[in-house]
């Protein structure tokens, strides 16, 4: 095995696996329909965010695999 690439791979920065939020008013959109989903049921959440013209696989992300949700901003 090339020691140099296991080398460069030891130092490679940490791969980012969600893009950072570039849209405040679509972030708080998704952010409503959580709570929509939490105070109703997740079909009345994928309405809502539908109206909003929030991307299908969003959608799906954030209400149907919530581990997989971006960190709260501190």
């Amino acid at each position: 095995m090339n020691v140099s690439l296991v080398q460069s791979l030891e130092f490679a920065p940490p791969v980012t696996l969600f893009q950072p939020r570039h849209d405040e008013e679509c972030s708080a959109v998704v952010n409503r329909g959580i709570l929509v989903q939490s105070s109703f049921n997740t079909v009345c959440a994928i309405e809502y965010l539908k109206s909003h013209n929030v991307d299908p696989k969003v959608i799906e992300r954030v209400l149907l695999h919530p581990d997989q949700r971006r960190k709260a901003a501190h």
